[in-house]
């Protein structure tokens, strides 16, 4: 097992920094902390920001169906679909060992891998790249290209991402968001925001069409660069994607907890 500490720091990074955006989409949004379950459910259709996780420490395989039940029925309470959140290294032996078959049994069906990250950042000089210009989010013209990247990466549906970001102003003033241009047309994005004394890392995405380049890596430091600048804060986390992954330890980004995202079983 990782050290169980910056397990603890990843999920525990997840409650804090999904707890605001969340509440910035809907002042209304379920955000509860009950015994063993944070949820952050924005009900958008933005299917990230529809959110639960698992934060007991330890737990056995006992503890981990009880959850998995009570996580099954918060989603099917929902209008919008999402995903449930879950460290694996937060669970014991036993309970990792019958992960797959517990979730099956709690109706959740697997949906995709992630890897929780953290890195004390050594000191971050100002980003380059030859393709690119870096632009603040600040517009809504801003944070419409940056959920149309967000969307074409992810496979969503362009009126899902723009449901998640429209409007914002958290993400047009607190959040350090960026976008990649290459010629003038938006083409990468990043964004950092501090939490509990660490640069949070997230929504990092290159369109399709441009991947491969170096883009996301270049906007990702660019993002933490300016965070770091405006908050001083040097330790940053992030919970990377399975395409994602081998691009941040070259930042100074090391694993800390495998994770496994699952929603309702069709």
């Amino acid at each position: 097992m990782r050290d169980l500490a910056d397990s603890v720091e990843s999920m525990e990074q997840l409650a804090a920094v999904w707890r605001t955006v969340v509440l910035d989409r809907d002042p209304d949004a379920d955000v509860r902390d009950l015994p063993g379950i944070a949820v952050r459910w924005a009900d958008s259709r933005f299917a990230f920001w529809n959110c639960v996780t698992l934060t007991d420490v330890g737990a056995d395989a006992e503890l981990l169906a009880r959850r998995l039940k009570e996580t099954a029925e918060i989603m099917r309470a929902k209008s919008r679909p999402g995903f449930l959140w879950l460290f694996e290294d937060l669970l014991d032996d036993e309970a990792r060992t019958a992960l797959d078959a517990t979730a099956e049994q709690a109706g959740l069906a697997y949906a995709f891998p992630g890897t929780g990250m953290a890195g004390d950042l050594p000191p971050l000089s100002e980003p380059h790249h030859p393709d690119l210009t870096f632009e603040r989010v600040t517009t809504d013209e801003h944070l419409r290209a940056y959920a149309d990247i967000n969307s074409r990466a992810y496979g969503f549906p362009l009126e899902d991402g723009r449901d998640g970001l429209a409007g914002s102003m958290l993400w047009k003033n607190g959040i350090h968001a960026y976008l990649g241009l290459r010629d003038g047309t938006p083409v990468a994005c990043a964004a950092t925001m501090e939490a509990q004394g660490r640069l949070f890392v997230l929504l990092v995405a290159t369109d399709p069409e441009w991947q491969r380049r170096g883009y996301g890596e270049a906007v990702t430091r660019k993002a933490l660069y300016e965070g770091a600048r405006a908050t001083g804060t040097t330790r940053a986390t992030l919970h990377a994607t399975a395409a994602g992954a081998p691009v941040y330890p070259r930042i100074g980004f090391r694993p800390n907890s495998p994770m496994r995202f699952y929603g309702l079983q069709a």
